[in-house]
């Protein structure tokens, strides 16, 4: 199974209101570099919202060209048109990469049948792997287990990210559909009990800024060093809060200029965040050690 462990959901570095190509690229090959085992292009993180379609995809071949098989690409490939998720889908996959991660359709409020279909009608679109993003919290409709388990009959539907806090529903889920389909949880804070509850790995915003320390923490789980990983989970728990203490990824994108990275420039309607986010953002680096 090479969809598990500790897979970095992507920024996308900004420059005077442009993509920071560079920026991007060197970004990716620290990432590899620092042990992440997998890459998520254009997801909330990388601001897919407010790309273009050409932005999109390029920031997609830009990723799976630095990855080289170095790292699983998971390119985002989701939107509320059904029509819009397929033709991403389908150019991630010429493009090259390994999975597709694709969010329950937002704004829209499809029924549970509306999910099936949209999802159908992407899986018979491509063969490339697919990974549900359930993120209730901000599509504002959530995929109900009955739902989930339809769709993994399907050839391609092969996982989910699982950002509902729901630390039972990985059980349910394990339960329901198998132990091959794979989970990966969407929030940071629930890591190591997702793990523990069944799942796989964990697709992580602090892992823009603590790649190697992440990336521990899945092998030391997979080690059978429990104590191991729950001790990095403590070190970080107070920075994957300040990951969210405004909205993704305005936050993140703050680390990263402190730390080097690149600008925090982000795309209205998101914008700067506030002094006292600053701070709490600074403290959690500091108390994480990964700041001076």
């Amino acid at each position: 199974m090479k969809f598990k462990g500790s897979f970095t959901a992507l920024i996308t570095p900004l420059k005077n209101g442009e993509v920071d190509e560079k920026s991007f690229q060197d970004f990716v090959d620290w990432q590899i570099k620092e042990g992440t085992n997998g890459l998520v292009p254009c997801g909330t993180t990388g601001e897919s919202p407010t790309l273009t379609h050409e932005e999109h995809k390029r920031v997609t071949e830009l990723c799976i060209d630095v990855a080289k098989g170095r790292a699983v690409v998971m390119a985002g490939a989701g939107s509320n048109s059904t029509a819009e998720a397929i033709q991403l889908a389908v150019h991630a996959e010429k493009a090259g990469a390994d999975g597709l991660l694709v969010v329950t359709p937002y704004y829209n409020k499809p029924t549970q049948e509306g999910l099936f279909r949209h999802y159908e009608a992407i899986n018979n679109a491509v063969s490339t792997p697919i990974f549900i993003y359930n993120i209730p919290g901000r599509s504002v409709v959530d995929m109900s287990m009955e739902t989930m388990s339809r769709l993994a009959k399907l050839a391609n539907i092969v996982g989910v990210k699982d950002a509902t806090s729901d630390l039972a529903r990985p059980i349910h889920t394990m339960t329901q559909i198998g132990k091959d389909f794979i989970q990966l949880s969407g929030e940071d804070a629930t890591a190591i009990p997702f793990l523990a509850a069944g799942g796989h790995g964990c697709i992580s915003v602090t892992s823009n800024i603590a790649p190697r320390l992440c990336a521990e923490q899945h092998k030391a789980w997979a080690d059978g060093d429990v104590d191991g990983a729950i001790e990095i989970q403590e070190r970080l728990l107070p920075l994957h809060s300040a990951m969210f203490c405004e909205s993704s990824p305005g936050p993140v994108k703050y680390a990263a200029e402190m730390l080097g990275i690149c600008s925090a420039e982000l795309r209205l309607p998101l914008c700067e965040i506030s002094e006292s986010s600053k701070e709490t953002v600074e403290t959690a680096l500091r108390q994480a050690g990964i700041a001076n």
